[in-house]
């Protein structure tokens, strides 16, 4: 009996034009009335939350690859491992010596620089400005990281783009090994949080107040930063857009891609007991 259903946000309920496919969206409502429901997910609760209001969720939401659960019924941070300022202060440092493009996660927004911005922010920061949007998130540029991390109360975590053998030698990098845990998010890009956090951790230590076994769960992801809850759950399932990396890990791949219809047969059939 599968009492929880984790679900990782792009590249798993997100379709590839960051929607969210009808019978995905219906299948997640029908779930949400019999088990409990959670997103759980590399992005900010900002950047997250116009997609929770739209499948109508009431549960905390797992956010930065595990920094931090985080409360929409009463915008609180529950619990979190957030970087402190002296290790966030000296990570900036480090990446603006080897000139590495960075996005800073703070308290309430994602902020990146106006001298040397990261491509895909702008496409982020565009989706933002939507006026529909009931609560848009906060995207945007700032003049100094430093300045930024002296009045944030929370800082979350860092996504750091550059040349691979650039990447690949700060990720070697004594002090960055010991102090933050890197998890790939794209080709040339990486998660940085601090160190011990990452979405298994944060999940089973969910779980566990909760009272629930991790063989209650149903964990969905494509990514590497899902690898760790897909190992901890009693069903660990990889999209069929995973790599062969991720899918090594699953106990199950599903049918489709992110833009097809196989996670919601993967929930009628294993949650709600309908076969599609």
């Amino acid at each position: 009996m599968y009492n929880v259903l984790a679900l990782d946000l792009d590249g798993t309920v997100l379709t590839q034009e960051h929607t969210i496919h009808p019978a995905v969206k219906q299948a997640i409502h029908k779930a949400a009335k019999q088990c409990h429901v959670m997103i759980v997910t590399g992005r900010h609760h900002t950047a997250a939350r116009p997609y929770y209001d739209e499948l109508g969720l009431t549960t905390p939401i797992i956010c930065c690859n595990g920094t931090y659960i985080y409360d929409y019924q009463n915008e609180k941070v529950l619990t979190h491992n957030a970087l402190t300022k002296e290790n966030a202060l000296t990570f900036i440092e480090l990446a603006q010596q080897d000139k590495l493009k960075m996005v800073m996660y703070i308290t309430d927004a994602m902020v990146y620089s106006k001298i040397d911005p990261i491509d895909y922010m702008s496409a982020m920061e565009q989706w933002a400005n939507d006026p529909t949007m009931a609560h848009p998130p906060k995207i945007y540029r700032i003049d100094s990281f430093e300045e930024q991390v002296q009045h944030a109360d929370y800082i979350w975590k860092f996504v750091v783009e550059g040349e691979p053998a650039t990447l690949e030698r700060f990720l070697n990098s004594p002090w960055i090994k010991q102090t933050f845990n890197a998890e790939k998010s794209w080709s040339n890009r990486f998660d940085f949080a601090a160190k011990g956090n990452n979405k298994g951790t944060r999940l089973a230590e969910y779980l566990h107040s909760l009272g629930y076994d991790s063989k209650q769960v149903i964990a969905v992801g494509d990514n590497h930063n899902d690898i760790s809850m897909i190992k901890l759950a009693g069903l660990g399932v990889a999209m069929k857009n995973a790599d062969d990396t991720v899918k090594s890990h699953a106990d199950f791949v599903c049918a489709t891609d992110n833009n097809g219809d196989g996670l919601a047969r993967l929930i009628h059939e294993n949650i709600l007991g309908q076969s599609q």
